[in-house]
Order: C-alpha cells, then sequence, then structure tokens
C-alpha cells in the first residue's frame, strides 16, 4: 500500500504528532509498504529520507501552544507536486483544521483520506469558525482517528459524526531497554526526580513543579530534578529560588536513547501539565522506561494510567496545585515498595500502546477506506472489532 502522511507541524521543532507520524511512516516502512511524510522543515535539517520538506514554518499560537505551521500558494504548490508523485492509495492527514499543510493536503486530496486529530479543546474557536468554510472538504474524510477519547469529544462537538479511538503509538522496547547511567541514578537519601517538557510551554507546568520543590527539599533536602526539553534554560533558572536552582541540572532537548536512559533512571518521572493534553505520551514512555508516574489529574491523564482489573499505573495530584504535588511526591519517595509496584504495573500498562497494536488499529482503517471506494462513499463501519469512524458531513 501507498501511504502519503502529512504534518501540520514542523519537524525542526520535536513534539508527540511529529514523533508519532515518524514512527507510524517508520513502522509502515518495516512492513513492507510504501510511506512518505510531508511535514514543514527549515533548510538543511536533518530528515530521514521518507521525509519531504515543504519549506520553513512560522510560529503561530495554535492550541494553547506556539506551533510552527506553514501555509500560502507556495506551499500549496509543493502539496500539489508530493501528492501527484506519491500516488498515493490513502491519504493520512494529522489535524486537518490546522492552518498548514494538512489543510492544504485536504483541499487538494483526490484519494482516500484518514485523518487524525489530536486536539483535546472542547471550546475551540479555530474548529468552530473552520467548521462552515471546510465542510465540502471535510466531505472527503472517509474516516476519523482520535488519539484519545477527549480529542474524539473535540471531534463530535465541533464537526458532529464520530471518530475511532486510536491511541499514539510508542516504542515501547527502546524505552523498556534503556541503561541506567550513573550520573542520572539516585541513591539512599538522592532521589532523581525527571520532568519532560518545552520549558517555555507553560501548559507542560514546570512552574508547578518548580513551586513544589521548596517543600520536597524541606523533606529530602538531595532529591534533585533532571529537566528534560527544549526551551530557555537560563532564563528558566534565573526564575527559581537559589536552593531549587541548585537542586536542578536542564539537560536540554535529549537524543531519544538519552531520553529512554534518563526515565530509566529516575526515581520518580512528574508530570505538572496544567492542561490542553488530549493523550500523554510522555507518560506511556515514563512508563515504559519503568519508572514510577506521578501526574496531574488531568482526564487525559487518568485514562492513560488506568489499567483496568490492575488498577491505576500510577499516582495523581490535583491539577495546578504545588501544595498536592509536593504532598504525593514525598510520600512516594519516603515508600519505595509502592514506586517499585507502580513501575511494574505502568510497564504492563505501556504495552497497550506499543506500535505492534497500535499500527495494526490504524493500517485496518487504510484497508477500510481503499476497499470503500471513491472519497465520496462515507465509511461509517471499520472491520468487525476495530470500533467505527464516521466521514465529515
Amino acid at each position: 500500500m501507498r501511504v502519503g502522511l502529512v504534518s501540520p507541524y514542523s519537524f525542526d521543532v520535536p513534539g508527540g504528532v511529529q514523533f508519532h507520524i515518524r514512527d507510524l511512516a517508520e513502522y509502515l516502512r518495516a512492513a513492507g509498504h510504501h510511506a512518505s511524510v510531508l511535514a514543514p522543515a527549515d533548510e538543511g535539517t536533518e530528515l530521514p529520507d521518507y521525509v519531504v520538506p515543504a519549506g520553513r514554518a512560522v510560529p503561530i499560537r495554535y492550541n494553547g501552544s506556539t506551533a510552527r505551521l506553514l501555509f500560502g500558494p507556495v506551499a500549496a504548490a509543493k502539496v500539489g507536486r508530493w501528492l501527484e508523485d506519491g500516488d498515493f492509495d490513502v491519504l493520512h492527514i494529522h489535524e486537518p483544521l490546522a492552518p498548514s499543510l494538512s489543510m492544504l493536503a485536504l483541499w487538494a486530496a483526490e484519494v482516500p483520506v484518514v485523518a487524525t486529530f489530536h486536539t483535546s479543546n472542547v471550546r475551540s474557536r479555530v474548529m468552530q469558525a473552520a467548521s462552515p468554510l471546510l465542510r465540502p472538504s471535510l466531505e472527503k474524510i472517509h474516516a476519523r482517528i482520535a488519539v484519545s477519547e477527549d480529542a474524539r469529544r473535540t471531534v463530535t462537538t465541533h464537526l458532529g459524526g464520530d471518530a475511532v479511538v486510536i491511541p499514539n503509538g510508542v516504542n515501547t522496547s527502546a524505552f523498556a531497554g534503556a541503561d541506567r547511567r550513573p550520573q542520572w541514578s539516585g541513591g539512599p537519601g538522592r532521589p532523581t526526580l525527571v520532568f519532560l517538557g518545552r520549558i517555555d510551554e507553560p501548559r507542560k507546568g514546570l512552574l508547578v513543579l518548580a513551586e513544589a520543590m521548596p517543600r520536597i527539599l524541606d523533606e529530602i533536602p538531595g532529591a534533585r530534578l533532571l529537566v528534560i526539553g527544549p526551551g530557555g534554560a537560563q532564563a528558566a533558572r534565573a526564575r527559581l529560588p537559589e536552593r531549587v536552582a541548585e537542586a536542578t541540572e536542564f539537560l536540554g532537548a535529549l537524543s531519544e536513547v538519552d531520553k529512554a536512559s534518563a526515565l530509566a533512571s529516575a526515581d520518580l518521572y512528574i508530570a505538572p501539565h496544567t492542561g490542553g493534553e488530549s493523550f500523554g505520551i510522555v507518560l506511556v514512555e515514563a512508563m515504559a522506561a519503568g519508572a514510577p508516574v506521578l501526574a496531574s489529574d488531568l482526564a487525559a491523564f487518568q485514562r492513560v494510567l488506568d489499567g483496568g482489573r490492575t488498577g491505576m499505573a500510577g499516582a495523581t495530584f490535583a491539577t495546578g496545585r504545588p501544595d498536592d504535588l509536593a504532598d504525593q511526591a514525598v510520600d512516594l519517595l519516603a515508600d519505595p515498595d509502592r514506586r517499585r509496584a507502580l513501575g511494574d504495573l505502568g510497564r504492563e500498562r505501556a504495552a497497550a500502546f506499543d506500535w505492534d497494536v497500535v499500527a495494526e488499529e490504524i493500517h485496518a482503517v487504510y484497508e477500510t477506506v481503499v476497499d470503500a471506494g471513491p472519497p465520496r462513499q462515507e465509511v461509517t463501519r471499520l472491520r468487525p472489532g476495530r470500533g467505527h469512524a464516521g466521514g465529515g458531513g
């Protein structure tokens, strides 16, 4: 099968959507399919050979953060050439309403379209404004995928119809096999806390964690915090109280191998995000690495951590409450048996999001829409046992 995947967000800057598209393309290629990715990217960016750069993106406020998007007539021409050269059996567009390559690809599509919605924002002004204008284009979509129930609710609220829920995938074996590194590992009275996220993005919650750190250090003076992710580390450090700054190490944006090792070395992984999350891929990565997880009690995070009969695979605290974060962290750091149990449950829960599971579900959607025929023929049900997906309209 020939599959074209479209990313609205630039491949210059790491992010969950970009990683999802990259990993899906690599899985499809390993399975013998042709997969090509069209994405914004600055000139000179090192890219896999299956990624076609469409040009430099510009920063735009979108979905509560700053996204690097690409739009305009030059980009539209590149989309057209890529579609013509690709001769795809199915076009998989991510965030089709994002004012970037995704929207341009949807306008130009003449083959069956699968659309994946990653955003969780029930009051999305972008969707409210764009839906009437894009209704004819939305009718080209054979099947909709939402990465979570929260993303699905966003779709049904603004666009009508429905979407099949297929979560983000994670290469869990890469995290499960990661080595603990001495420079990041803790010891008796010196536990290692890890945060992963863009430093400059408020909704990732680094400020909440920073406000909780004095209480944590009061109880456990030897604790240290590793901050992983891009952004203004120097400015962030300057805003920290002196003893919190002394206990914090900014590692920057690590390679995938180093990130996995840092997570595997954590005595406690903390996800203090304050909102705007539709899934929680960082939680899955941490769980796959065996790190016990303490996360804000966002609905999306609770669904990721919920292992059903095995119970919750992580602990939670009240979103945006540094005092509760500190209380929960101190309790966990004082209870190695509970942290060990959470780590074991986390590994088990993470297996549900492995690409072997997720990619099979996505491929089933591809087969269904290709079998359905012309783009105007709406698909409302997938193969038996696969749920259902509504077309546009």
